[in-house]
């Protein structure tokens, strides 16, 4: 690795798996992934990929039953939605933290 990822890897701070309890960014500075904040972190992320993957056999399974009704498709879409922002913070967070190579 050059100085210069080496330099950006260690001066990326991580977007936590949680907001404030205003909904803003948390976001925890780079310790080489080894306190139990970073690793509080990575299990949070688990869940929340575990509780996704539920949520989606859940929501596939309401699309599958045409006596669904609104309030069971609605419930769906809601879990389903919450659950991609999750993954999607998960993702953002994950990518910033890849370290780049320069051309």
């Amino acid at each position: 690795m050059s100085t210069s990822e080496h330099t950006r890897t260690a001066d990326v701070l991580r977007l936590l798996p949680w907001t404030t309890p205003e909904g803003n960014p948390c976001y925890l500075s780079n310790d080489g992934d080894h306190s139990r904040l970073s690793q509080l972190a990575d299990d949070l992320e688990e869940a929340q990929i575990d509780s996704g993957e539920q949520v989606l056999a859940g929501a596939r399974a309401v699309l599958d039953d045409p006596r669904a009704g609104e309030r069971a498709v609605r419930f769906a879409l809601t879990r389903a939605a919450e659950c991609l922002a999750d993954l999607l913070r998960i993702a953002v967070s994950r990518g910033e933290r890849i370290p780049r190579r320069e051309p």
